[in-house]
């Protein structure tokens, strides 16, 4: 029986210590059957003067843009065609597109303006443009994986998640970068830069959907995240992005690096556009067996009152601040375990068998596969045994958190939260110091809290930011 890269294991991973039933016992008891319902995330009405030039208007929000599409002040088709420009303009510095989908484009454009002339306004998402990671199939467009070896593959079908988010009228302006076979930065075509720093990468692998985001190429994108991912590039380029609890996002479509790691999650301008893109795209899909449905109850709370967060020794003192200002209680958090579990590199390279397979029959040069060698050394046993000492770590990960709405950390624990699937929101607090060439980059933290509970993260996110305005800076491009 022949096996490519996305047939998934019988086995599937759950990230709860107990199970399926007893997490949705817990939340039906905790929040009641009402909060497994889709909540809508409220915008508010435009405020203020209109935006005064192109450049301004490209890297506003996408609450604010949506709502300036709401109230007709600026059309769907006149958004796309600035990001259109912008994406052509700055991808010889930044080297972010893979393919550009100008037709498509257009034609979605002209749609979503016509609905909303007619009274038909599907939501907060209508008629914005965005760009998705290249591992997520388009049907019509190549699907690259950012591999030279893949570089003409066209799968026939739309990935799940742009699916949904065309249901919510959002606008797919192109296919981004990812680093090879999602890591790092480097691409077949180059590598992927920084908006605020040309001279060095934008971090990977979601490498493009941070670099044309931060650019103010896309109003947002989606990234993955196996071990880093969306946090990494979300960091280097100062977005705001969410990497969900593992399993809430479905991944049909887009290529697979392990099973039981892999996360999907969007890269914005606030905690709010994550909060109006997370809210389309979250729940269920029978295509992917991992997915299960969990409430999503985003609601913004300018008083943080009642939370206790907790937070590292590397945590930022001015960030904490903030926090207590606003309300919270904060408290130090017990040691996390540390280690990790050998499901990256054995999951990977049964993902990629066929390619490694086909590699070896062609007698081609061997250092083609050598990433995906280590886990077809591994055995049986020792894989195993190393995914019961995985669930010891999540119990002891949840026991820690007990009596914390989440932590604050300098680092990110991205090691340990990816084994555990834990979600995390990256938002930047303050400018680093000057570098040599005169850059000026914004400097990131990160929030991270129990299992299911990214509807708080992304909260506590947006009232630091109703309050602060480092999320707003932007990226001087020549």
């Amino acid at each position: 029986m022949p096996l490519g890269n996305a047939e998934p294991p019988a086995l599937q991973f759950q990230a709860y210590p107990g199970g399926t039933g007893a997490l949705m016992e817990k939340l039906i008891r905790e929040r009641g059957g009402h909060a497994f319902q889709t909540a809508p995330v409220e915008i508010p009405p435009w405020e203020g003067p209109e935006p005064s030039s192109e450049e301004e208007l490209a890297h506003l929000p996408v609450y604010r843009l949506a709502a300036l599409i709401r109230e007709r002040r600026v059309s769907s088709q006149e958004l796309t065609e600035i990001y259109l420009e912008r994406l052509q303009r700055y991808d010889s510095t930044l080297h972010f597109v893979v393919n550009l989908l100008e037709g498509q484009a257009r034609e979605e454009a002209q749609q979503a303006d016509a609905e909303v002339a007619s009274g038909e306004w599907r939501g907060p998402l209508h008629g914005i443009p965005w760009g998705v990671k290249d591992l997520f199939a388009v049907r019509g467009a190549p699907t690259t994986w950012g591999s030279a070896d893949f570089q003409n593959q066209v799968i026939n079908e739309d990935s799940e998640v742009v699916v949904r988010l065309r249901e919510e009228g959002a606008v797919l302006l192109a296919k981004l970068t990812t680093g090879e076979f999602a890591r790092g930065a480097n691409w077949f075509g180059g590598q992927t830069r920084n908006p605020w720093n040309p001279e060095e990468s934008s971090s990977g692998s979601s490498a493009g959907p941070a670099s044309a985001t931060a650019a103010g190429c896309v109003a947002f994108a989606l990234g993955t995240e196996t071990q880093g991912s969306i946090v990494s590039p979300a960091r280097r380029c100062g977005l705001t992005a969410l990497r969900p609890t593992f399993g809430r996002v479905s991944r049909h479509g887009g290529m697979v690096l392990a099973w039981s790691m892999d996360k999907v999650g969007p890269m914005c301008r606030s905690a709010l556009d994550c909060a109006l893109v997370f809210s389309a795209i979250h729940g269920v899909d029978e295509k992917d067996p991992s997915t299960l449905t969990t409430p999503f109850e985003f609601r913004p709370r300018p008083d943080l009152s009642g939370l206790r967060i907790g937070y590292q020794d590397d945590a930022p003192e001015e960030f904490l601040a903030i926090l207590q200002e606003l309300g919270a209680e904060l408290a130090e958090i017990p040691e996390l375990p540390s280690g990790t579990s050998q499901a990256l590199t054995v999951e990977s390279a049964a993902a990629f068998d066929f390619h490694v397979a086909d590699i070896e029959f062609q007698e081609e040069d061997p250092r083609e596969a050598a990433r995906f060698q280590g886990g077809r050394e591994v055995s049986a046993l020792d894989y195993m045994q190393s995914q019961r000492r995985r669930m010891i770590q999540m119990q002891e990960v949840e026991e820690a958190l007990e009596g914390f709405h989440m932590f604050v950390s300098g680092s990110g624990e991205v090691g340990l939260t990816n084994q555990t699937g834990h979600p995390a929101v990256v938002l930047p607090y303050t400018f680093g110091p000057r570098e040599e060439g005169g850059h000026h980059q914004p400097v990131c933290t990160t929030l991270l809290g129990p299992l299911f509970t990214d509807d708080h993260l992304l909260m506590v996110a947006h009232a630091y930011q109703e309050v602060t305005d480092w999320h707003r800076e932007r990226p001087a491009l020549g």
